[in-house]
């Protein structure tokens, strides 16, 4: 690929997951120049400005907008932000960023971007949705119920015996469309329900309610692919806290992080294998980690969830997955812009006039 590649990276966001965002944007952009890209920095504020030039450098490296004038707006300039570039590399954590909204904008602008396009991210973001489609391809999950903020404003009482009933304690309690386990809380007791509802309703209308799995070890796998999807090594997290939860992900080191895995090699396959079968029941591309729950007893696995932007920290599971994998971040990096040209070439093949006779789908 030539070197004059223009990368466009996107970072921040009007998410709970803004500052995950610069963190990552940082070594993604430090990868990009180390393998002779030229990069433009776009910063989204957190009340959903576009800064370009010095200030998105300053929000990039500051990690605040304070003073910053907020020059990006309107919809005309915001496609000139992306103006003159190849490529468009999201790295947008959370809503407005992983859940298909800026994959439309740039669906509709006609710019080739890294990772997985609308749908996909639409369905991989929404817990309720995704699991429904898990379900569907034969995947195994924990029990889970789905509630809204009308349903628990309505009747919460209701909702707390459904899920002592039907799930019991412990339990997890998730907003449905967050990530970083932003919002999560584990519940021991049901006089504990109400204040973890509260906390996932804070960012999200709708929430998850899922059965705690019996002495679960928390076993991750990163997927890069199109049409042919490959898994990497699979990776275990211990964490310092109850679970990997935002602060045991992003602000202390104290959690253990084995790669590999300390696993036996059937469940290893089995691992990469459903890995993958999620990758493709939600017709992901690019890239995707893909978390699991192995219980220590039963040694049954479970799908939890997938992550079409993951985190691209120093610390970052995804790109350590793939380095054992002998994969290294600059060379992950340039693999992952390559996918999303070639989706990009192979999208544009497809006739828009009922007269065109071309057999885009033969090319």
């Amino acid at each position: 690929m030539s070197k004059k590649v223009r990368v466009g990276v996107i970072f921040g966001g009007r998410s709970g997951e803004h500052e995950v965002s610069l963190v990552s944007a940082r070594n993604v952009i430090a990868a990009l120049k180390e393998s002779g890209y030229s990069v433009v920095p776009i910063g989204i504020t957190k009340e959903g400005a576009w800064l370009t030039g010095a200030q998105s450098l300053q929000m990039l490296t500051a990690g605040k907008t304070t003073n910053l004038k907020p020059v990006l707006l309107k919809p005309e300039a915001k496609r000139a932000a992306i103006s003159g570039i190849d490529i468009v590399f999201p790295v947008l954590h959370g809503p407005y960023g992983e859940d298909g909204t800026i994959q439309g904008l740039f669906e509709m602008l006609n710019i080739p971007y890294v990772g997985c396009g609308v749908n996909a991210s639409a369905a991989a973001m929404d817990k309720f949705t995704s699991k429904m489609i898990f379900e569907s391809a034969g995947l195994p999950q924990v029990p889970y119920l789905h509630s809204t903020v009308h349903e628990y404003k309505k009747n919460p009482a209701k909702i707390h015996k459904e899920i002592e009933r039907k799930l019991g304690m412990p339990c997890f309690v998730k907003p449905a469309n967050m990530g970083s386990s932003v919002g999560v809380s584990k519940v021991h007791k049901s006089a504990d329900l109400a204040a973890a509802i509260h906390l996932a309703l804070r960012f999200d209308t709708s929430l998850i309610i899922e059965k705690s799995a019996h002495e679960a070890r928390e076993i991750e796998c990163a997927v890069l692919g199109n049409e042919e999807p490959k898994a990497s090594v699979p990776a275990e997290i211990v964490p310092n806290n109850e679970f990997y939860d935002y602060k045991a992900k992003y602000v202390d080191d104290a959690s253990q992080l084995f790669v590999p895995a300390p696993i036996t090699a059937t469940q290893k396959k089995t691992i990469q294998k459903m890995a993958i079968q999620a990758f493709s029941a939600l017709q992901c591309s690019g890239m995707a980690r893909v978390d699991f729950l192995l219980e220590k007893k039963s040694g049954k696995i479970y799908l939890n969830e997938v992550n079409t932007i993951p985190g691209f920290t120093k610390i970052s599971m995804y790109p350590r997955m793939w380095l054992a994998s002998g994969l290294t971040y600059p060379k992950l990096i340039g693999e992952l812009i390559q996918l999303g040209l070639d989706r990009y070439a192979q999208r544009t093949k497809r006739s828009v006039t009922h007269d065109d006779a071309k057999d885009w789908y033969k090319a």
